[in-house]
């Protein structure tokens, strides 16, 4: 013979609410490691190659450079400026608010440091009136969404402070390739993209950057798909996933 046990209403409801407050609290512990600690983000766009590829996803650190109200969701923090604040260092990659609208997010590499002279001319990268050293190395073959392979000139850049780190060079003659000077303003930040032909950054709309819409600095790589799938496409995961970025630091 079947029987059944019928649970009497208050345990029901009890239950309801231990559910209720667990899923609460995992909220907000989340809400705090994102606003405080990491945070996620995903590349979408190929101006920061070959250092970060279209479809990879990394952890920015939210306390490297203090807070300000863009480090909580939605800018909604009742702040200006930055509290507990540690300045950047030239070389760093950063996730900041684009000037513009302070909404968007963008990532770039923070190369010029409040009363910087910046400068392009043929291509190469001046600071402070100063030739920043670039060397060849090996092509950087880059593959587009259709899979087409092209090969692009590669080249180790050595910024004053000995920080070194890769860059790409379709020809020293594009736009972005000879500029006027740029003197960075006090409490502001010069950014440009590792991709530089490609690369809406401080020489185009973005200007200068104000510390207020540094958000953090990029760590690490924790996941990386070619693009044919989603990181919510787990059945294509073993042909999508780039397994050798996965875990790499941004340098």
């Amino acid at each position: 013979m079947n029987t059944s046990t019928a649970v009497p209403a208050g345990k029901k409801r009890e239950g309801l609410g231990e559910t209720v407050l667990t899923v609460v609290y995992a909220i907000l512990v989340a809400l705090v490691i994102r606003t405080f600690l990491f945070e996620p983000f995903n590349i979408p766009s190929g101006s920061m190659v070959p250092t970060l590829l279209v479809g990879d996803y990394l952890f920015v650190s939210k306390y490297s450079y203090g807070y300000s109200r863009h480090s909580f969701p939605f800018s909604l923090a009742p702040f200006d400026g930055r509290i507990f604040m540690s300045d950047p260092k030239r070389g760093d990659v950063i996730v900041f608010k684009f000037p513009g609208d302070n909404k968007t997010d963008y990532i770039k590499r923070l190369i010029g440091l409040p009363g910087d002279k910046v400068r392009m001319q043929d291509g190469r990268l001046f600071i402070n009136g100063t030739l920043v050293e670039r060397e060849k190395v090996e092509d950087f073959v880059y593959r587009d969404d259709r899979g087409n392979a092209s090969p692009l000139a590669r080249y180790k850049e050595t910024l004053p402070g000995g920080v070194q780190h890769y860059i790409l060079e379709e020809g020293d003659h594009g736009p972005f390739d000879n500029t006027p000077e740029y003197v960075v303003p006090p409490g502001h930040y010069f950014m440009m993209g590792d991709n530089r032909d490609h690369s809406s950054d401080s020489r185009a709309d973005v200007g200068f950057v104000p510390a207020e819409n540094l958000v953090g600095r990029a760590e690490f790589l924790f996941f990386s798909t070619d693009g044919s799938a989603s990181i919510i496409q787990f059945w294509k995961w073993p042909f999508a996933i780039r397994f050798s970025r996965i875990f790499n630091g941004i340098h």
